[in-house]
């Protein structure tokens, strides 16, 4: 036989006819009887002064209560069996219990007794009756009639109810039962208010029995509040977790209803597609603005049916979207329109270039072919030429010129073919090489590409970057150029390749076999004064935040600048300068140190940017002296080489100034030749048999080489060999063991650069003739050159002396 006890609390229950009102319903145990039937409780005891419902299954309670009933007897004992798994029997019961009387019976069909029963007190087993069917027992009650009241005992009182109104702000459920004892119990009566204090709790059930157990009011009402405590922190600790839990909620609730009415919305506005589905379709109305190649097309749709059988949470989603979207971002059938105009073009020139006409006559010309053919494309233009003579703002002057897009970028120390064709899709990270990089910026299958110093592009075990740019640079090859990471060709061909190198030495072979070169020599000094004017100083007041009537720099201290400063073939060295300038300009100004308006004239430039770097020297002269013209990859220089004979203890010849093996040649050519024709030049015959030379070129430090210094080295050992002064006059030229003058290279370099040393005449060979009268009149303006085709000619001219008698062989 089971019950089930529900947790104390409060029932509507409809008291028996005749019953007396409320304060009538506990009476004194002189009318309660002695001999009880006993009725298991399995949950946890009961108190007095409580009404509870009760469960019980199984026909045994059932046939008892009906026959009290029968018997007029209303009055049951309930008492807690000690082990619920073992039979209901006395040793199996607790000996304290309570005395209840059974308020109303109800039968439910399928679901047990259930009975109402109103705790009336607490009482002990003295003897178990046998011989009935019926459990049965004789009774002893224990009623508190009396107590000590003092101090201590209210002081509890007062505690109990103080914490049972703190555990009503936790737990509301229980302000009924606290109203239900209020109307029939005083709380002064200690009594009542420890049973009703630890019927509230939910204590184990050995403590509630102990409680029950416990008759002095004073040590029950101590055990009472101790459980009570433990019921309020248990109560604080779940309301904390039911706040928390109710936050989660609330807060769980409020996204969910604003992310259903968003998705209502959405729907409203037809909004609501599927993350994928709105992936695939943006990638879809890209690719119906391009014109694909077959190839790219048939690609795109097998990628993109891919794409929509991945999951979006696979990394392999992520991966074909960002293929797709590289596919989608390539100007397949976009092409800039050209514009052929010459005035237009040779506008656009003169706007960012000042000088260099011949090189702006060959890209007019090249336009103008362009013209004809109605595509500048397919062709590839090699700029060399010393830093800082406008090679990249040539490449975007031809970009505007032809009104297309540009895009430059650099393969200088590039050593990874992939830089150019891409990665493989299979590696992490790929993505396309630098063209088709440049293909998705500039939006345009036509743009103007500059590929910025191929002379010092390397290799090495990742892959031959220069081999990689032949695809790409190649008219037969480029119309079919496939990138490893898009492995999809794409057309070349219409895009207008530009390459700037500073030398052609270590450009490959190959590269130079395809290009077209254009050589950018230097600018003269009226060039570099015209370009610093007009472009470098506007722009670098701009870029300090003045303006020219804060600061007037004018064209002649440009000129002092340039002179005494800058003399590479280039303008950067100036530009730096203009900044260095202007930089103390603004320091002066925010400081107060000057007003506004400041005027830079040509004795302020040491106290801007130092004492001058180069003097303004005529020709070295002197016995054994001679200036050379030589070119470097920084443009042309003057070098002035010196022979001295050191002693005539024994003949020889020492060499200084890091020469390198050709020039060394040169030098042995020019001293075996003087010494074989010295008395046709009217030298003693026996000048050298005992003299040992020392020739040497100037700045040490500096590595030299090439063949362009025999007739110098001759001339400056003739002078020594004559003990005459040679003429102020520079030369260049290759010298032959008989004495021929033979062409040498960089000629505009080397005019340039005695034009900036001050010289006024100058011997070349004869066979560069061709090469000066093809430079513009600017350059060899203002020298006089003279041509030889023998070293007589360059000894009549350094000397003023012909040769004697035998006469050369034509």
């Amino acid at each position: 036989m089971n019950d089930t006890t529900h947790e104390p609390e409060i029932v509507d229950v409809d008291v028996a006819e005749g019953e007396a009102d409320s304060a009538s319903l506990v009476k004194t145990s002189a009318v309660w009887p002695t001999q009880l039937p006993v009725f298991p409780l399995s949950n946890r005891p009961l108190f007095p002064g409580l009404i509870v419902p009760l469960v019980y299954d199984g026909n045994d309670v059932k046939e008892s209560i009906n026959k009290l009933a029968s018997m007029g007897q209303t009055h049951i004992g309930l008492i807690l069996v000690r082990n619920e798994e073992e039979p209901f029997e006395p040793k199996n019961l607790y000996h304290v219990g309570v005395i209840a009387k059974v308020v109303k019976a109800i039968e439910i069909e399928g679901h047990g007794l259930h009975l109402v029963v109103e705790c009336l007190e607490r009482f002990k087993v003295r003897e178990w009756l046998e011989g009935s069917k019926m459990l049965r027992a004789v009774v002893e009650y224990h009623q508190a009639t009396s107590y000590e009241d003092n101090v201590e005992m209210r002081a509890y009182t007062v505690a109990i109810i103080n914490t049972i109104k703190d555990l009503l702000k936790h737990n509301p459920l229980y302000e009924e039962e606290l109203r239900f004892f209020a109307s029939r119990f005083s709380t002064d009566e200690p009594a009542r208010l420890a049973d009703f204090a630890a019927g509230l709790t939910t204590a184990d059930r050995e403590e509630l029995q102990d409680v029950l157990e416990t008759y002095p009011v004073f040590d029950r009402i101590k055990k009472a509040i101790t459980l009570l405590n433990r019921e309020l922190n248990v109560s604080k600790i779940q309301s904390r977790i039911r706040d928390n839990v109710n936050e989660r909620v609330s807060e769980q609730q409020r996204k969910f209803f604003l992310h259903e009415q968003l998705h209502e919305i959405k729907r409203e506005l037809g909004l609501d597609v599927d993350p994928q589905e709105q992936e695939t379709e943006r990638l879809r109305e890209k690719a119906a603005k391009l014109k694909f190649s077959e190839e790219a097309g048939k690609v795109f749709e097998e990628e993109l049916g891919k794409l929509e059988m991945l999951e979006t949470s696979s990394p392999e989603y992520a991966v074909t979207r960002n293929y797709l979207d590289w596919i989608v971002n390539l100007p397949w059938g976009k092409f800039a329109r050209d514009r052929f105009n010459l005035k237009s073009a040779s506008k656009a020139l003169n706007k960012h270039h000042s000088g260099l006409d011949d090189i702006k006559d060959r890209i007019l010309e090249f336009i103008a072919v362009g013209a004809r053919k109605k595509e500048v494309g397919g062709s590839i233009i090699l700029f060399v030429g010393p830093p800082g003579v406008g090679k990249t703002s040539l490449g975007k002057a031809i970009a505007e010129a032809v009104n297309r897009p540009f895009f430059r970028f650099s393969v200088g120390g590039m050593r990874d073919e992939a830089e150019i064709k891409g990665h493989r899709r299979t590696y992490i990270g790929a993505m396309p090489g630098k063209i088709v990089q440049a293909l998705k910026q500039v939006k345009a299958a036509n743009p103007v590409i500059m590929i910025d110093e191929v002379d010092k592009i390397g290799n090495d075990f990742r892959g031959d970057p220069s081999s990689a740019l032949l695809e790409v640079l190649d008219p037969e090859q480029n119309s079919d150029f496939m990138d490893h990471y898009l492995d999809v060709r794409f057309d070349l061909s219409r895009v207008l390749f530009l390459l700037t190198a500073n030398q052609l030495d270590t450009v490959p072979a190959p590269l130079l076999d395809r290009a077209e070169i254009i050589r950018l020599p230097g600018y003269i000094a009226s060039e570099k004064i015209e370009i610093a004017t007009k472009h470098l100083l506007p722009r670098q007041l701009e870029a300090h935040g003045l303006s020219s009537k804060e600061v007037k720099i004018s064209k002649s201290v440009i000129g002092r600048i340039v002179e005494d400063y800058a003399r590479e073939p280039g303008v950067r060295g100036v530009e730096k300068l203009l900044k260095k300038i202007l930089r103390k300009a603004a320091y002066k100004l925010v400081s107060k140190e000057v007003e506004p308006g400041l005027n830079i004239g040509a004795r302020d430039l040491s106290d801007y940017i130092g004492k001058p770097r180069f003097a303004s020297e005529p020709l070295r002269l002197g016995i054994g002296l001679a200036t050379g013209l030589a070119w470097t990859r920084l443009g042309g220089v003057t070098l002035t080489l010196e022979a001295a004979m050191a002693h005539r203890d024994r003949r020889g010849m020492k060499l200084t100034g890091q020469l390198g093996k050709v020039m060394q040649e040169s030098a042995e050519i020019a001293y075996s030749y003087l010494i074989a024709n010295l008395t046709r030049f009217g030298a003693p015959e026996d000048f050298y048999e005992k003299a040992f030379i020392h020739m040497h070129v100037p700045e040490g430090a500096v590595p030299k080489d090439g063949p362009s210094a025999g007739i110098t080295m001759a001339t400056a050992l003739l002078s020594l060999a004559l003990g005459k002064v040679p003429a102020a006059i520079a030369m260049t030229g290759e010298m032959t063991l008989t004495g021929a003058v033979l062409a040498i290279g960089g000629v505009r370099e080397k005019v340039l650069a005695a034009k900036r040393l001050g010289v006024h005449e100058i011997i070349l060979p004869k066979a560069n003739e061709v090469d000066v009268k093809e430079l513009p009149e600017s350059v060899p303006e203002g020298l006089i050159i003279h041509y030889a085709k023998h070293f007589e000619d360059v000894a009549r001219l350094m000397f003023g002396i012909r040769m004697r008698a035998q006469k050369r062989a034509k």
